[in-house]
Order: structure tokens, then C-alpha cells, then sequence
């Protein structure tokens, strides 16, 4: 029988330090929900399925995620009414999961399931791949995603056995002072057997600090049944949580970043990256050059030889190759072959510019 992954993102959290009224998962980085990107870093998986765990803002994450997530995902949903922790939203997500295997089914030895938290927008598919692929070929009960942070200040530390096997993750809460000196922290991503997952998750407790169910819990419950638990170590800047309104921005800079790289390791010249906005859906094509102070927004199409910018804003827009767009703003428009547009020009939704037309300075749709 084939071996399976499957995934559980807990993303019931209220997110009160975001000061919003839009649910956590749905504050956007460079154009995708943050939750979103969460679930793209599962795209090396060959998922089965994956259950998001909702909770504040239900029925808009539901909503959002059913038009936009990737097929390939398979996407469901699971709800976690009352917070009780990490540890009993992973039960939910587990039960829902459960709910869509064949009652004969049973899980195999190496069948496992993957549980991320849905803030931690900057992980990379190649990351939770690689924690798959160790943690399978390790045959470990449990393999848990590490980092090593400047300063590890409220985070929950690794505790490891003289011989490197983990045996417990004890939050900043619980710590003794001994343990607050350990730099390496838990990224709250793990992999898991999926046969011992509700076992281990049955035997935990809410006896701590916050009176809550830990999915860290399910380490030390392991570990004491004599089961083998690892570790993988990751850069500490993808796996960062984003809890706040500064963090969010902190993140989109990183993801900023990637996302110009790529671009230009691609044959797109970006005069000045630092000062270049593209979402993660926006396409370009080779030998396009973007000048500084230009956003390319949504699902916007550029094609080879364009120019776009300075200052340039395009939502959703198609400009097709040769097409210089300068100091101008279009939303949902398709800008033809060799077009010329701006400066100053303004293109609302709707807008068609012939091949190699000319659209004038200060040029504002009627």
C-alpha cells in the first residue's frame, strides 16, 4: 500500500495583536493570504489532503481558501469553536481526516501527517519536503522542524536526551531557568506517524501555565512510550510566526525579496529591487525591464521586452511584449503589443489599448 502525507494547518487563532477585524490567516503578503502561503509550502508533498483548522473568521477563511486555494491541496475544513490549544485543535484536524478514510482503512507505519501553523508565511516547500523525506527515512515516530533565533525569548525550547534524541518541547511558561538557556526553539511544525498521532494527542493534559492542550505535549508522550523522535534544523527566518502588524511587513519584506530574486535570476531586470513591489501571482517575461516606485498587482501578465515604470501601478492587467507603460496607473486593462502608454495615464477596468498605440500624457479614460 502506498505511503501517504497528509496535513493539518491550524489556523482557528484570533490573532488579537493584529488590531484587525480581517480574520489572522487572511492579512495578505505581497498579494496572497498568509495562510495561503502556508499551504503553497506543501506543494513537494503530493498531499492527500489537507484540513485547515478555522476558528475567529470562519466563514471568510472557508470562503476565501475554497476559491483560492490550489486544487492539489484538497482543501477542507474543520472547526475548533472552543480555543483549547494547539494539541485539541490537531485532534480536530485529526477526526476530520479520519472522517474521509474508508472504515476498513488503516494507516501505515510510515504513513504521516504534517502540522503547521497557519502564520508562518515564509517557509519554502524545499523545508517541509526535506522534514518529510528525514523523518520517513529515519522512521522516526515524530520529527520536529527546529531553529536557532539571535534570541529565543518566548519560545518553546528543544529538550534533547545526551544522546540527541528529543524528548520534550517545554514552553517559555514552563521553563525552568536551566531550560531557558537552550537556543534551540520549536517552529510549531512537525511530522508525525499518523498511527500514533491520536494516541499521543489522547494522553496529553492542559496541566500547564495557559491551561491549554500543547501539541508539543505529544513529544514528551512519545518519547516516554520508548518512541524515537528527531529533529531538523531550519533557518530561523523562514520559519518565523507573524503575530502583528509589524512582523506582517517584516515578512512581505523577506518575501519581497524572493520574489524580485527570482525575477531576476529569469531574465528581469529590476533597476532597484528594494524599491520594486510584485506580487507572487504576477508574471514577466524575459528582457522586461521594471524602474523603481512600480507595483504589479493580482494577476497581472507582462510580456518579453516590455518597460514598465518609473512609478508605475498595474492591477490585473495583460501588457503584451514590447509595450512601454510610464508613470501611469491601469487596472484590469490589456495594454498591446509595442503600446505606448503615459506618462501620466490613467486606464480604469475595462480599458483595451491597440497594438502599437499610442495612449498620451495626462490621458484619462471617459
Amino acid at each position: 500500500m502506498a505511503v501517504t502525507t497528509t496535513a493539518i494547518v491550524l489556523a482557528a487563532g484570533g490573532g488579537t495583536r493584529m488590531r484587525s477585524q480581517r480574520p489572522k490567516p487572511l492579512h495578505r503578503l505581497c498579494g496572497r493570504p498568509m495562510v495561503l502561503h502556508v499551504i503553497e509550502a506543501l506543494a513537494d508533498l503530493a498531499v492527500e489532503r489537507t484540513v485547515v483548522v478555522v476558528g475567529h473568521g470562519a466563514p471568510a477563511v472557508e470562503k476565501r481558501l475554497t476559491e483560492d486555494a490550489p486544487p492539489w491541496a484538497r482543501v477542507t475544513f474543520a472547526e475548533q469553536a472552543e480555543q483549547r490549544g494547539t494539541g485539541h485543535a490537531a485532534m480536530i484536524g485529526l477526526d476530520a481526516l479520519e472522517a474521509f478514510d474508508d472504515t476498513t482503512t488503516v494507516p501505515e507505519d510510515q504513513d504521516t501527517v504534517v502540522v503547521m501553523p497557519g502564520d508562518t508565511p515564509l517557509l519554502t516547500a524545499d523545508t517541509v519536503a526535506g522534514l518529510v523525506a528525514r523523518h520517513q527515512a529515519m522512521g522516526w515516530a515524530a520529527t520536529v522542524l527546529t531553529a536557532r533565533p539571535p534570541d529565543p525569548t518566548g519560545y518553546g525550547r528543544i529538550v534533547r536526551a545526551r544522546d540527541g534524541r528529543v524528548v520534550r518541547i517545554v514552553e517559555q511558561r514552563d521553563a525552568s531557568p536551566e531550560q531557558l538557556r537552550i537556543d534551540e526553539i520549536n517552529t510549531g511544525i512537525v511530522a508525525v506517524r499518523r498511527n500514533l498521532l491520536g494516541p499521543a494527542l489522547r494522553r496529553t493534559s492542559p496541566d500547564n501555565a495557559q491551561s491549554e492542550y500543547y501539541l508539543t505535549d505529544v513529544i514528551e508522550v512519545l518519547a516516554a512510550m520508548g518512541h524515537q523522535v528527531g529533529a531538523v534544523e531550519a533557518e530561523f527566518d523562514e520559519t518565523a510566526g507573524v503575530n502583528d502588524r509589524a512582523q506582517l511587513a517584516a515578512a512581505e519584506a523577506v518575501l519581497r525579496r524572493r520574489i524580485n530574486r527570482h525575477w531576476m535570476l529569469n531574465g528581469v531586470t529590476l533597476v532597484d529591487p528594494e524599491h520594486t513591489y510584485l506580487d507572487v501571482t504576477v508574471r514577466l517575461g524575459r528582457d522586461t525591464t521594471v524602474y523603481p516606485g512600480s507595483v504589479l498587482a493580482g494577476t497581472t501578465a507582462v510580456g518579453d521586452g516590455c518597460v514598465i515604470g518609473p512609478n508605475t501601478q498595474l492591477v490585473d492587467c495583460v501588457v503584451e511584449a514590447g509595450a512601454r507603460v510610464i508613470h501611469s496607473v491601469a487596472q484590469a486593462s490589456v495594454i498591446g503589443s509595442d503600446a505606448r502608454v503615459g506618462p501620466f495615464a490613467w486606464l480604469p477596468p475595462g480599458t483595451q489599448v491597440t497594438s502599437g498605440a499610442e495612449v498620451p500624457p495626462f490621458y484619462t479614460a471617459p
